[in-house]
């Protein structure tokens, strides 16, 4: 079976409600009905959402004790992102386990996720290359490029999927990330994707809501941008990616974020924009410190 998330397959609702970001229904689907081949993958899936809730715990406790790989990725995954460090011992098993069971879906997409966020992307893309025919691997490679600024290579890896995809939703969702990237008319492409996910009650979520809240953003539309991230506050007010994208809009708008980061910084002490200016901040003050006429009295 390689990849137990086909179109049309069992796991085809529960699979699609993942990556339209409503994790809180992934982890109480009803998995009884499925069949036995598919309890594995379905399982898998709501490990994956309660990492996506940041349930960390609850991750490590349901693999505690299974011997398939594919647990032994999610209890790795827990550990790595419950306290990410480049010296987390979560790597050195991420590692292991990449390379004794390097062929399995969920090995390559946890260890994959766990090596690329410890800035070890080589190892996660090498990992990522083994798969065979799974679009959840293709969507972690769209993303990898991208963070590295690879556009040229997220384009081949989603134009690739689409030529055995067909009309899969998520290489819908990788596409608009990609087109995001790429802007101009893209833009609006990628607009009309989230926005139909973000404004229907069966798909809606903090995620949709959030994706729409940038499109808008890219295309000039601030007031349009703010109320799509009010919406999603409202499902979920202390959401990082959030407030996060909230202190983007509201700077470009000339308001104060002082309120927002303190939130930001609550939420997640460790999001990737807290860090950036963090780190903006060091290089600014050692370049003044540099500039800084020295006056003797």
């Amino acid at each position: 079976m390689s990849d137990p998330y086909s179109a049309d397959g069992e796991l085809a609702l529960i699979h699609n409600a993942f990556h339209q970001g409503q994790y809180q229904n992934v982890v109480d689907w009803d998995s009884s009905s499925f069949s036995s081949e598919y309890t594995l993958p379905a399982h898998l899936l709501q490990l994956r959402a309660r990492l996506a809730l940041h349930q960390y715990d609850e991750v490590a406790s349901e693999a505690k004790g299974k011997s398939q790989p594919d647990y032994a990725a999610a209890a790795i995954a827990a550990e790595y992102f419950k306290k990410p460090s480049e010296s987390s011992p979560a790597l050195a098993k991420a590692e292991k386990l990449a390379e004794s069971q390097g062929e399995n879906m969920n090995v390559e997409i946890l260890c994959g996720t766990v090596l690329a966020s410890a800035g070890k992307v080589d190892e996660a893309l090498a990992l990522l290359a083994k798969h065979q025919g799974s679009l959840d691997v293709v969507a972690v490679i769209v993303q990898i490029e991208l963070s590295r600024n690879r556009l040229d290579l997220a384009k081949k890896a989603a134009t690739a999927a689409r030529k055995w995809a067909q009309d899969n939703l998520l290489v819908n969702i990788a596409e608009s990330w990609i087109g995001m990237r790429e802007g101009g008319e893209k833009y609006q492409a990628a607009y009309y994707v989230f926005e139909e996910l973000a404004q229907a009650e069966a798909t809606q979520s903090v995620q949709s809501l959030t994706s729409q809240a940038i499109s808008e953003l890219h295309l000039g539309r601030l007031q349009e941008s703010e109320a799509a991230f009010e919406q999603a506050q409202g499902l979920d007010a202390d959401n990082a990616d959030v407030l996060a994208n909230l202190i983007v809009l509201n700077t470009i708008a000339g308001k104060d974020v002082a309120e927002q980061k303190k939130a930001l910084q609550k939420s997640n002490p460790n999001h990737q924009l807290l860090l950036d200016l963090a780190e903006k901040k060091s290089e600014f003050d050692k370049a003044a410190e540099r500039w800084t006429p020295k006056v003797k009295a």
